[in-house]
């Protein structure tokens, strides 16, 4: 069995939750066991209302990562510095444990796509996003984490593995790795590549949080295709392919996503339940192996 990873955060010992406007009011009555909880970034670039109230009084006894979809960090539009400026007040105001974005691209022109779309991974790609990362870590004065993006193309252009091209964004840029493991299944089973090779090949010190979420799959010309959007529970395959995370990375942070066709706020308890087991049955096991 790899080695984990030291703890990345030893205060968060249990499996979050993605807080959406729709839990708002039973998350407050309950004030669930969960370790943590995420928000969509923008969604709080208010200077007031609901959302900020519910996210204030949910921040004083939550540790919170704040998740970004909008920086379209790969895009070749220059960085949008009044959206980096409100994500610094964000932070500021809550400081939050993480902060994190997609390395995708969303934007051309100013026009954004309603998507979260891949890079090609070269090596242009790859010094481009990095001086981005880099501007983005010092205009916040932090680390973040950049996470992995299902994709259902791929561009003819890509010189390195997609694994490999994370990998060394972060080592090049000092982010860390919001690893989303359903993207990994998603994308490998869209484009035929081996979903266990791709953990092997992201460094365990560099996984900051992991991510859960559901996907569906549609019937295409020729085969199918798996669609991610967090609209189901997570897939059995999915589970098993997280607990060969586990091994990998250790006790990392892990967050449950559902975003569409929510269910009550208990069936999303319930899913991170399922991640905190996972994590203590593996441990269990490698401290059987380590007794043994």
């Amino acid at each position: 069995m790899p080695t984990p990873a030291l703890d990345p955060c030893p205060s968060v010992r249990r499996a979050g939750i993605g807080l959406r406007a729709e839990h708002h009011v039973a998350f407050d009555r309950m004030r669930p066991a969960v370790g943590f909880i995420e928000v969509h970034s923008e969604n709080y670039f208010g200077r007031g209302g609901k959302p900020l109230h519910f996210l204030e009084r949910a921040r004083q006894d939550y540790p919170l990562s704040l998740h970004g979809v909008g920086l379209s960090l790969g895009s070749s539009d220059p960085l949008n510095e009044a959206h980096l400026d409100r994500l610094a007040d964000l932070v500021d105001r809550f400081e939050p444990t993480w902060v994190s974005e997609h390395a995708c691209w969303s934007s051309r022109g100013g026009i954004y796509a309603n998507d979260l779309l891949p890079l090609p991974y070269t090596e242009e790609a790859l010094l481009h996003i990095v001086s981005r990362i880099q501007r983005v870590q010092e205009r916040l004065g932090r680390q973040i984490l950049i996470e992995n993006v299902s994709s259902y193309v791929q561009f003819a252009a890509s010189q390195i593995r997609e694994e490999h091209f994370i990998a060394e964004v972060a080592l090049r840029s000092g982010c860390g790795v919001l690893l989303d493991v359903n993207n990994v299944y998603v994308s490998a089973s869209n484009h035929g590549f081996d979903a266990r090779g791709y953990l092997d090949a992201i460094p365990p010190a560099a996984v900051r949080e992991l991510h859960l979420a559901g996907f569906i799959e549609r019937e295409v010309e020729g085969g199918s295709l798996l669609l991610d959007t967090h609209s189901a529970p997570v897939a059995d395959a999915v589970w098993a392919l997280y607990r060969d995370a586990v091994r990998r990375f250790g006790r990392v942070p892990t967050l449950i996503e559902w975003d569409a066709d929510l269910p009550r706020l208990e069936r999303l308890l319930d899913e991170a339940r399922r991640a905190d087991a996972v994590v203590d049955h593996e441990n269990l096991d490698e401290c059987r192996a380590l007794a043994a």
